[in-house]
């Protein structure tokens, strides 16, 4: 079984920085990919970023230049920086772990950005 936990969530004035993580544990030999996904209230869920194990990353347009995804191979922890904040950044941020071809996710860590 695998479990992601998720951790670094906060409210924050715009333009505010935050910094989240989200550690894999449990029955894993090794991590294909991980990523993020948000979820603002009243929206549906969107994909926000992702790293592969050979470090490649993808980002939603929106962030692009903002935030930061790392991944740790070692620990199985990936990372979100995420600087220049907006309130239209504010929601649930979800972890996703790809493993053996299955996704796993994590219980979500709120984001709050006010103007």
């Amino acid at each position: 079984q695998v479990q992601l936990v998720e951790s670094g969530g906060d409210s924050v004035q715009d333009g505010g920085s935050l910094r989240l993580s989200c550690t894999a544990s449990g029955n894993i030999l090794n991590v294909d990919s991980m990523g993020w996904h948000r979820q603002a209230s009243g929206r549906e869920r969107e994909w926000v970023a992702s790293v592969s194990h050979d470090g490649s990353t993808n980002y939603l347009g929106s962030v692009r230049g903002r935030f930061a995804i790392s991944m740790d191979n070692t620990k199985r922890t990936a990372f979100l920086e995420m600087n220049g904040l907006k309130p239209g950044d504010s929601g649930v941020y979800y972890c996703v772990s790809y493993i053996q071809e299955r996704a796993y996710w994590g219980q979500g860590t709120q984001v709050t950005v006010s103007s």
